[in-house]
């Protein structure tokens, strides 16, 4: 048996003198979320929502990440504490929820990240991979401690009551989605027009300045350093999808003459 003496290493670095870098898993797949954790990025995240994702393939991306040095999130489809309670067992030990709109919302998906008499999370660690299936002696004690939990902004909604979002007690960090918060302005598919732009600027500054750590996803490099500049402290700024949709469009583009080629 050992002790778990576990803290949230993610919720430190994410308060340190350096932006966390980081790259979205999306394609499902420990082989290639195992050759991303090798590159020296700071973070992963593992997505359920818009990913052809389950249960087994996250637990075998998981085991597949754990001996990187790199920080891993999970994004459940929803806020579903039964979802949230799955992902905790099997060792996901940081948490990023999708459309988050009020403080009560953000109130509930604390309290699924926690036991009794803190939250809600069911009670079956003899049975988790997160407590080694009880050989953490100390599991239940140091559980709560040990997970971090990131909320996404991403509507107008959400926007109005940022404040209050980030002021939830056991919120670590508030995410803005730029997709998902441009289509909820009018902006459908224009997450980069100036407006938008100017908005998140303005929310992640808002962010920092309730104490909480402050996160986005820029694909556009130009844009993830305005991002940080403004106060991002984590930002995604590639998928392993993308990069192979990309790079394998750039053989093409190399290597096969085109019609205006010929």
């Amino acid at each position: 048996m050992t002790n778990a003496a576990q803290s949230n290493t993610w919720n430190r670095q994410i308060h340190g003198d350096r932006a966390q870098i980081g790259m979205w898993i999306a394609s499902g797949n420990a082989y290639s979320a195992e050759i991303c954790a090798g590159a020296g990025l700071d973070w992963l995240m593992l997505d359920l929502e818009h990913v052809p994702n389950d249960i087994r393939s996250t637990l075998a991306q998981l085991q597949a990440l754990a001996a990187y040095p790199v920080q891993v999130l999970v994004r459940p489809a929803s806020g579903d504490p039964i979802a949230i309670k799955q992902l905790l067992d099997i060792g996901a030990t940081n948490l990023i929820v999708p459309m988050v709109e009020s403080a009560d919302e953000a109130r509930a998906l604390v309290a699924a990240t926690r036991y009794p008499p803190e939250g809600i999370r069911g009670v079956g660690s003899a049975l988790a991979r997160a407590s080694r299936w009880n050989r953490i002696s100390d599991y239940l004690a140091t559980a709560d401690d040990s997970v971090s939990l990131t909320v996404q902004v991403e509507s107008a909604a959400a926007l109005e009551r940022l404040d209050e979002i980030a002021a939830v007690d056991g919120v670590d960090a508030v995410f803005i989605g730029p997709a998902d918060l441009a289509a909820s302005l009018g902006y459908l598919g224009k997450p980069e027009h100036p407006e938008m732009v100017a908005l998140i600027e303005k929310a992640l500054s808002q962010i920092k300045a309730t104490g909480k750590a402050a996160g986005v996803n820029a694909f556009n490099p130009e844009l993830a350093q305005r991002y940080m500049a403004a106060g991002a402290s984590f930002v995604l700024v590639g998928a392993d999808v993308t990069v192979l949709a990309r790079g394998s469009e750039a053989l093409t583009a190399r290597f096969i003459p085109g019609p205006d080629k010929i």
